[in-house]
């Protein structure tokens, strides 16, 4: 088959190459001139199955409430607009226990098995990109104890690979923690990884380049026809060229491209912020990724640098930086790791928007428009969960059963 995808971020840049391991002819549209520009570029770089969840989750609703007005809270809002306030009652209608444990147990197979492709094609293909292996998620306090407990349970479950450990076994494992940083518990997740998915997506293009695949950068895609919903248009004027599928990976531009073709997507920018800084004493600097559950922000290490993600704005200004998201980030470094980065000179500041649904999981499979698929709404968790989502949608497109269970991901889910 002749198929078309629409973005290259690291969901269109895996998906293209699962495609063509399948044998299918694969013309890739990206409206930046590179891939990976855009919500790839500087993510956290964390892949953490057990860390994969949804936003919505009981007591969630009341913990932004609680820390909205904050100097240094996990999230703010900023004048949202009508579509985003709607959002956001169907996010809060999602925060109850059933649609959390349904959702959570979904995500927690998808993202496993992400992982488990991802380090294949790693292996397979000598990938060399930066990544190291472990994650612990830091407990400041008992109310955040409290609040992970829900996850905790489907974990274990689930069977994953982790455990519930003292503050001392946590600066053990990262021994440059700082120790006058209040901390009650720890998880610690040891075959958990952060790395670079740039890198990742840039090396993985190459390879699907060798093997056929067409890139075709700085192309403004057009909204799709209801006449011809399989035609791919890069201006007003272009009549366009069609193809036998097309697969929509393009985030938030996903929504307003296919609206001509009757498809609602319920998708909202929640943006995020990450500084990168080189390593000043390796000695000071964490040795994988660490997140702080009380303020959401994840620190890792990717080479010899120090990447500091976190925060969620709903409204304002996609191009304009909150200095106050930002000083959250610079305080939760200080705070776990004082001295561990050069935070005045070389840095990498970056604000990217992630696409999110308002239950959680992504939408992956066959829109109700034949031939017409979507690869999208992954919000935070776009690199955890790539791998493993592309080639599930790959083998759906290819007419084979996928190794995973994608029910939970299905287009029917907006019906509810």
């Amino acid at each position: 088959m002749k198929v078309a995808v629409i973005g290259a971020g690291i969901v269109g840049v895996t998906t293209a190459y699962e495609l063509s391991t399948q044998g299918h002819e694969v013309h890739v549209y990206e409206r930046s001139g590179s891939a990976a520009e855009v919500c790839s570029f500087a993510n956290a770089g964390v892949i953490s199955p057990g860390y994969v969840t949804p936003w919505a989750k009981p007591g969630m609703a009341s913990h932004v409430l609680l820390h909205l007005w904050q100097k240094h809270t996990p999230v703010r809002l900023h004048r949202p607009k009508l579509h985003e306030l709607r959002w956001l009652w169907r996010w809060w209608r999602a925060c109850n226990e059933k649609t959390f444990a349904t959702n959570r147990a979904h995500l927690l197979n998808l993202s496993q098995y992400s992982l488990m492709r991802m380090q294949t094609l790693r292996d397979t293909l000598h990938l060399d990109h930066e990544h190291s292996k472990g994650y612990l998620v830091l407990l400041r306090g008992d109310r955040e104890l409290k609040l992970v407990q829900p996850s905790l349970s489907v974990m274990r479950q689930a069977g994953l690979n982790f455990k519930t450990i003292t503050a001392q076994e946590a600066r053990e494992i990262e021994p440059a923690l700082n120790p006058e940083t209040s901390m009650v518990q720890a998880l610690h997740f040891p075959d958990d990884e952060v790395g670079n998915c740039r890198q990742f997506a840039l090396l993985l293009k190459n390879e699907a380049e060798a093997r056929g695949v067409h890139f075709h950068f700085n192309a403004d895609v057009q909204p799709f026809s209801s006449a011809q919903p399989k035609r791919v248009r890069t201006s007003a004027t272009d009549s366009g060229t069609a193809f036998d599928a097309v697969v929509m990976c393009a985030g938030l531009a996903s929504a307003r491209l296919l609206r001509p073709l009757g498809v609602k997507i319920p998708l909202m920018a929640v943006h995020g912020y990450s500084v990168s800084a080189p390593v000043r004493e390796p000695l000071d600097a964490p040795r994988s990724g660490i997140m702080d559950e009380r303020y959401k922000v994840a620190i890792s290490r990717l080479g010899q640098r120090v990447r500091i993600s976190g925060g969620a704005e709903i409204g304002g200004d996609t191009q304009a930086h909150h200095n106050g998201s930002l000083q959250t980030l610079y305080k939760v470094l200080d705070d776990w790791f004082p001295g561990a980065a050069r935070t005045q000179e070389n840095l990498q500041v970056w604000k990217g928007s992630r696409p999110m649904l308002p239950d959680g999981p992504p939408l992956v499979g066959q829109t109700h428009t034949d031939g017409v698929w979507v690869n999208l709404g992954h919000g935070s968790s776009g690199w955890a969960l790539s791998c493993g989502s592309a080639k599930a949608l790959a083998d759906q497109l290819s007419g084979r059963q996928p190794d995973i269970d994608m029910h939970g991901f299905a287009w029917g889910r907006l019906k509810t």
